[in-house]
């Protein structure tokens, strides 16, 4: 039984969930947090203090102690907007990896909201449908609209509690100017996807985070007597409560229930955001879910695992759509981008024991099939540079940083250029990784080689490996010719016998 262990290291709060994978489900054995405000000097002057980078490795350290003691498989450690902003964010990752041996991804607004997202429906039952999702973290504001359990839409808002507190409040209580300023920047930003929202009619919202369940706790503790759920809050209560918490000194947010000591300092904020999104959506509330980001990297973490798990649909969903919305958003042909893929995943399989590929690469062959003509977009001078840096930088839903890089590098070697250790391609992959992108991006090299004329000619091609070389047959469709086929074929011989040591030949049938 395989063990994960995520953590968030937020812009407020570090968080570390460990769970075991029984069956296909996940059981957590351990959970963990503390606040370290690593964001409050990123939102004043755009770096990381030592202080807080200081405490934040401490908790750090104790997370790597808990994972090492409930013998955690795999562990995977993401970042969100306080190391997106920080401009030192370097020498934070630098100090974390030497501390614990762990590599840092800093994610983008769009792949936390996926992440909760797939946590929230890969663990708990949502039978409404449209659902809105919410989650304000210190830097922050993700909102997805959920249909069916798959990503409508998703928008990542700079709506954080941390970030709104540094930038707005200055008094205690704040000032009815600094209010009135802080209003005016959320309704600004919220009206960036409120139309969206009313229009899709959510049926449910679901807050996730801490702000979230201190304000459910905060709407108990005052209205429990009037019957209210404890972890549901109106849209009329979350005006009052909004007003309230904005009348009230530090001390005394202190002494409400559920809140707590240092949620206190940044409360009124998160009140703020959550009271006008409410009122801009035309929304008859929220519900608290204590789901979040850390349980979207363990599903994801379970699905890589486990093919058969529930979330491998679901990311597998999620990767389809982002794949075609980029092809759409490029302007590539999306009959020949379908066409290279099959082939390349036809060669895949076909040369299995010739290039002895783990399964996931095949992929990010996929991936690198559907995008590698991306470049042409910018410029078609360099075009399989710019296609990897696209590919790379690009927000594609689903796929890791580093396997973005992957898919990048598979696509960039499709010119004359080959690859090289020393490449900006090559050089953040391990050997290992260089020498499977290599074998990948011959693979590619061939489908498209397969598919040079864009005519289709090629109905079907079949791979025979043999003892010292590899038969190609390209089996043309009716009234067709496949001679530019076999030629783009011929091309690459050269090559494949430098990678793979057979020699290759092909003819058509």
């Amino acid at each position: 039984m395989p063990t994960f262990a995520a953590i968030d290291i937020g812009s407020n709060s570090v968080r570390l969930k460990i769970s075991r994978l029984v069956g296909r489900r996940l059981q957590e054995i351990h959970e963990d947090r503390a606040v370290t405000r690593l964001g409050e000097s990123v939102f004043r002057g755009g770096f990381l203090s030592p202080q807080a980078m200081e405490i934040t490795v401490k908790v750090l350290r104790r997370f790597h102690r808990a994972a090492q003691k409930h013998a955690a498989d795999i562990v995977r450690v993401v970042a969100t907007s306080a190391l997106r902003d920080a401009r030192n964010s370097a020498a934070f990752l630098e100090w974390v990896r030497s501390a614990t041996g762990w590599q840092v991804e800093i994610i983008s607004g769009l792949e936390e909201a996926r992440l909760i997202h797939l946590g929230i429906v890969f663990s708990s039952r949502i039978n409404a449908s449209p659902v809105l999702m919410v989650d304000l973290g210190g830097g922050s504001c993700e909102l997805t609209i959920s249909v069916k359990g798959h990503i409508s839409e998703t928008v990542s808002l700079p709506l954080g509690a941390v970030r709104l507190t540094n930038e707005f409040f200055h008094g205690d209580p704040p000032r009815k100017s600094e209010l009135r300023q802080l209003h005016g920047f959320v309704q600004r930003e919220i009206r960036r996807i409120s139309e969206r929202i009313v229009r899709s009619r959510p049926k449910v919202v679901i807050a996730t985070s801490g702000t979230a369940a201190a304000l459910a706790a905060v709407c108990y503790g005052l209205y429990k007597k009037r019957g209210v759920s404890r972890n549901s809050v109106s849209r009329v209560h979350m005006r009052r409560i909004a007003k309230i918490l904005s009348r009230l000194k530090l001390d005394e947010r202190k002494k409400l229930s559920g809140v707590g000591p240092r949620r206190a300092e940044i409360i009124t904020a998160g009140a703020v955001v959550y009271a006008e999104l409410l009122e801009s959506c035309k929304l008859p509330g929220f519900r608290y879910s204590p789901l979040g980001l850390r349980d979207g990297l363990l599903a994801q973490m379970a699905a890589e695992h486990d093919r058969t798990t529930r979330s491998r649909k679901q990311i597998e969903s999620e990767r389809w759509q982002s794949l075609r919305a980029a092809v759409e958003h490029y302007h590539i042909d999306m009959n020949h981008a379908l066409a290279v893929r099959e082939a390349a995943l036809d060669l895949f399989r076909s040369l299995r024991s010739l290039h002895r590929l783990h399964q996931e690469y095949s992929e990010w062959l996929s991936a690198a099939a559907m995008l590698y003509e991306v470049g042409d977009y910018v410029n078609r001078n360099g075009r399989h540079r710019h296609a990897h840096y696209i590919i790379a930088h690009s927000e594609i839903l689903g796929y890791t940083p580093a396997q973005r890089r992957i898919i990048a590098a598979i696509a960039r070697y499709l010119g004359k250029s080959r690859p090289e250790a020393g490449d900006p391609a090559m050089k953040p992959l391990t050997p290992a990784e260089r020498a499977c992108v290599t074998k990948a991006s011959l693979l590619l090299r061939l489908a498209r080689a397969l598919n040079l004329s864009r005519s289709g000619a090629v109905g079907r091609a079949r791979a025979r490996v043999q003892s010292g070389s590899v038969r190609l047959r390209l089996m043309a469709r009716p009234r067709t010719s496949v001679d530019l086929e076999l030629w783009a074929v011929e091309k690459e011989t050269g090559y494949f016998r430098e990678v793979f040591g057979r020699e290759l030949s092909a003819e058509a049938s």
